[in-house]
């Protein structure tokens, strides 16, 4: 079960396993999205263009982010809704590169609901190289407590 608004605090900061982008993650991005662009799935052609092979969808970043982030167990179970992302791409994303995220909570405040509180991350994809391939923020609106009944990972 993931961390409850008063476990974060600003400026703590999370690093996640890697993970290897492949060629197939590649091709199920282009069918579940629809997005065929020929730099994403066409071998022959991303050889003609500046990045010399295929590469990944920008857009496959954010939510692979959001899956590491999920290996830390950071919020599954207690974020209510994803407010907002920001998200910059600074280089491209290639089939056997090993990505990670380092997430970094940037603000935390109050809201109206005494039984939530908003978070903002900070997030930066880099992939095996040390390199910010991907960047941005993200505004978690977050659960107070967890729902009763609802834990996993604890044995009493």
């Amino acid at each position: 079960m993931g961390r409850v608004y008063d476990e974060f605090s600003p400026g703590q900061r999370f690093v996640t396993p890697g993970r290897t982008i492949t060629e197939a993650d590649i091709g199920d991005f282009a069918g579940l999205t629809g997005d065929y662009n020929p730099v994403h799935t066409d071998a022959e052609f991303a050889a003609k263009t500046e990045f010399k092979t295929r590469i990944s969808h920008g857009p496959m970043g954010i939510g692979i982010a959001f899956g590491l982030a999920s290996r830390l167990d950071l919020i599954d179970g207690t974020v209510i809704a994803l407010l907002g992302v920001s998200w910059d791409f600074a280089a491209p994303v290639r089939p056997g590169d090993t990505i990670r995220a380092v997430i970094e909570v940037t603000e935390m405040r109050a809201v109206k609901h005494p039984d939530r509180g908003l978070i903002a991350l900070a997030i930066a994809l880099e992939n095996q190289h040390g390199t910010v391939v991907q960047n941005g923020t993200a505004r978690l609106l977050m659960r107070r407590e967890r729902i009763a009944g609802t834990a996993w990972g604890e044995i009493s």
